[in-house]
């Protein structure tokens, strides 16, 4: 089993910087694909970066390109998500997800693994 906690958010005004982590327990996640969704009131949850598990290779959602970065250090078991220009519509509870294997999902159902989420709060 792998367990995930995320940490990092909070509030900041738009125009802001955050940077969210996701530490991993349990077993080394240097072999799993590594992602970051996240849930707004009332809307579904929705696909923010992914990573492979070598970190060759990221993939982001249009929203969101040009502002975040997601990395990883599989040394630390650990993925992060630098967030930059943040804007309101960025408020939501953001969760850390991992499958092992290959390939970056961009659906909750892609992911067998969560973190409790943390939520970031961007005020105009």
């Amino acid at each position: 089993q792998v367990q995930l906690a995320e940490s990092g958010g909070g509030l900041v005004q738009a125009g802001g910087s955050l940077r969210l982590s996701c530490a991993a327990s349990g077993r080394t996640v240097s072999g799993y694909g590594m992602a970051w969704l996240r849930q707004a009131p009332v809307k579904e949850r929705e696909f923010v970066s992914g990573i492979l598990w070598s970190g060759s290779s990221t993939h982001y959602a249009d929203s969101v390109k040009g502002r975040f970065t997601i990395s990883r250090d599989n040394a630390k078991n650990t993925v992060y998500l630098q967030m930059n220009s943040l804007k309101p519509e960025d408020t939501a509870v953001y969760y850390c997800a991992a499958r092992a294997g290959a390939g970056i999902g961009t659906t909750s159902q892609w992911y067998d693994y969560w973190g409790q989420g943390t939520q970031v709060t961007v005020s105009s």
